[in-house]
């Protein structure tokens, strides 16, 4: 799951069906595929846009 999403983050141009073969076959039901799929692409849409809007973290994480 997480090499996908890696893949899907760093690389989306050469995701393939296979990548979905591969969720399939270590048990991964496609509504499951469709979830693991959609919050990658949702957390990497909210990151990029912020990154493009300049938006910086609270400065609680800072204190961190």
């Amino acid at each position: 799951m997480l090499d996908y999403a890696v893949k899907l983050t760093n690389a989306p141009e050469t995701m393939s069906r296979e990548d979905v073969k591969i969720l399939k076959d270590a048990g991964f039901a496609d509504s499951d595929i469709l979830d693991i799929c959609q919050v990658t692409c949702y957390f990497n849409y909210v990151n990029r846009l912020a990154d493009g809007l300049g938006v910086e973290l609270e400065s609680y994480w800072d204190e961190a």
